[in-house]
């Protein structure tokens, strides 16, 4: 990784000048409405999260609260259909 890049001043061809295509940072954050709730888990199943979680350099919280939703939306279509 040390190897030093020499560069040297060769045609580069045709370039082709693109538009920009990617959305301002305030597009990439998307904002939803959440609602703070008290909730009594098994021991067992906060300390498989918050295992899980170190492991794969995450939030416990924001494992459960995807595994919540996703259940949430899997069921909402099933419940539709």
């Amino acid at each position: 990784m040390n190897k030093k890049i020499v560069y040297t001043d060769e045609p580069m061809g045709k370039l082709k000048v693109i538009n920009d295509f990617l959305p301002p940072p305030e597009q990439l954050v998307l904002k939803e409405d959440n609602v703070k709730v008290t909730i009594a888990l098994k021991k067992s199943s906060v300390e498989f999260f918050k295992k899980t979680a170190r492991e794969q350099h995450t939030s416990y919280q924001k494992m459960i609260r995807e595994l919540v939703d996703w259940y949430a939306t899997h069921y909402e279509k099933t419940k539709s259909a």
